[in-house]
């Protein structure tokens, strides 16, 4: 990531709510401490998330190309 694509993105932030700006806030001094030590740690509700991702996957269920590209068009700003 380029320092003018995470300059974009905090100015982005800026507008949101003051609790996802928290949240934002605590995973980056997540990443932070992970990178200092070498090792990440992920936490509890990251746990879960990977638990179902791996169990959608052992049953075979993933997003069509169709899905994948409805989010980036929603995600992507114009």
């Amino acid at each position: 990531m380029t320092t003018k694509v995470l300059q974009d993105a905090l100015r982005r932030v800026e507008a949101w709510p003051e609790a996802a700006q928290v949240e934002l806030a605590e995973i980056a001094l997540e990443i932070e401490a992970g990178l200092a030590t070498g090792t990440y740690h992920a936490t509890p509700k990251e746990l879960e998330g990977i638990d179902r991702g791996l169990k959608a996957a052992d049953e075979g269920r993933f997003a069509t190309d169709d899905q994948v590209k409805q989010v980036f068009q929603k995600l992507r700003p114009a």
